[in-house]
């Protein structure tokens, strides 16, 4: 596969769509068996992760259901600290199971803050799935329950995954070329 260029960046295959679905498919698989009976409710982290939530839930067999949130804390290739609520959640989660859907987490302030404002709305449990964890950037006390593929701290794109607003609709991942 040959490289892709976003606005002025290049980017490198690094993940190609089979593995992606293979970990996808390992992730709901553990999802099926441990919240079994437990009708959760998915929680999808807007923008990002809709294309990983689409191809998660697919293959979650479990009764459940499925909402949308839409938050934002970054800016070009960096997050800007900035956590705001863009769109915020209307169903009910008091005493139900809630699965956080993320496309990546690295520092963990976006998973901080989401669970702070799930917490006051008093859920029976909340857990975390996502894509793609980078381990080296991750400095937070929350745990990360479902991991699909740990990467190094890179800058990635496709998958959901974007540049300044581009690049989401590759099927693969690719990594920042450092120049």
């Amino acid at each position: 596969m040959e490289n892709i260029t976003i606005k002025d960046k290049e980017f490198e295959l690094y993940i190609t769509s089979e593995k992606i679905q293979e970990a996808v498919g390992g992730l709901a698989a553990r999802i099926n068996e441990e919240l079994k009976g437990e009708n959760p409710l998915f929680i999808s982290v807007l923008n990002g992760s809709f294309i990983f939530a689409a191809d998660l839930l697919k293959k979650v067999k479990i009764d459940c259901g499925i909402s949308f949130i839409k938050l934002a804390s970054y800016h070009g290739t960096s997050s800007t600290g900035d956590l705001r609520t863009l769109v915020g959640l209307d169903e009910d989660i008091r005493d139900r199971s809630v699965v956080i859907i993320e496309d990546i987490v690295d520092t963990g302030n976006t998973i901080v803050n989401l669970v702070d404002q799930l917490k006051s709305m008093g859920p029976s449990q909340i857990k975390i799935a996502t894509l793609l964890f980078k381990p080296a950037s991750y400095d937070k006390d929350i745990i990360i329950d479902y991991k699909a593929l740990e990467v190094p701290n890179d800058f990635l794109v496709g998958y959901g995954l974007d540049y300044d607003g581009l690049g989401r609709n590759h099927e693969h991942i690719y990594s920042l070329v450092s120049t």
